[in-house]
């Protein structure tokens, strides 16, 4: 079990992410990135979902993402820049996390620095206190985007707005527990990745060859071996469509959290720093 000091060093490890991200010119350039992404976003597609959401052309594109029960659903959402913003982020922000969680271990291993850190905490706490770290990033970004969209939905009518932070509150619990696995695939990419840029590449391969290797293996064997579940992200259709909430909601993800960075802790204590 971890002890107090264990908590706190972790702590400490994930404050690092946080300054890293916040707090330096690398980090400012990401996130004024992700704020114009983001700016679009709202500026264009949330700000006007209550006429988007009931056009003809949105339903035409959700109908591609989203079933039609799940578009019915999206419909009758109260407050609509609540149901743009829901169709965006749940992609979106996964592919973001992906791309900001790249470099965990990379620059401390490749510099040397990360055993110098290795004498002060173990390589378990290393592990768990970056992880942790790009986890209040996203934490920070999902809540910065959700409350620009509720301030949206209430200047248009002020009614909106104890109805969407309801709502809010339930998306940014979802889109949290799903982008989870993609940080947590990074964590388990970078524990014997030297590179952040490489760790990208190999996170693309990854999610464009391991879905042909499953089918391979699934067309050989004939049968469903449900190894597609080893994919970051695979239940996300689910999601957005609001089925199976506590499968694809929360255990999946969750699950395929714990798997990665058990895995990556192994490769963790195994490998040289």
């Amino acid at each position: 079990m971890l002890e107090l000091h264990s908590f706190h060093r972790i702590w400490c490890l994930a404050k690092f992410e946080l300054v890293r991200m916040f707090l330096t010119k690398r980090g400012a350039i990401a996130i004024a990135a992700f704020a114009m992404a983001w700016f679009f976003i709202l500026y264009y597609a949330v700000s006007r979902a209550d006429e988007l959401v009931s056009s003809d052309l949105f339903v035409t594109i959700a109908h591609q993402v989203v079933s039609s029960a799940g578009i019915q659903a999206l419909l009758s959402w109260p407050v609509p820049e609540l149901s743009m913003f829901w169709v965006m982020a749940i992609y979106s922000f996964p592919l973001f996390s992906l791309i900001a969680s790249s470099d965990q271990t990379c620059a401390d291993r490749t510099r040397g620095t990360l055993r110098f850190i290795a004498l002060r905490a173990t390589r378990t706490e290393i592990l768990i206190g970056r992880f942790s770290g790009q986890v209040l990033i996203l934490m920070v970004l999902i809540a910065s985007t959700l409350f620009a969209t509720l301030l949206m939905a209430s200047y248009r009518e002020a009614s909106l707005f104890f109805v969407g932070l309801m709502k809010s509150l339930s998306l940014f619990q979802n889109i949290l527990i799903a982008v989870m696995p993609f940080i947590a695939l990074m964590s388990f990419f970078n524990s014997f990745i030297r590179s952040s840029r490489l760790a990208i590449i190999v996170s693309f391969l990854f999610f464009g060859l391991t879905p042909l290797v499953i089918s391979f293996i699934e067309y050989k064997l004939g049968l469903n071996t449900y190894l597609n579940y080893l994919i970051p992200g695979v239940q996300l259709s689910d999601v957005i469509n609001q089925k199976n909430a506590l499968l694809s909601g929360y255990f999946i993800p969750l699950a395929q959290t714990c798997g990665y960075l058990l895995v990556g802790n192994i490769i963790m204590k195994r490998s040289s720093l």
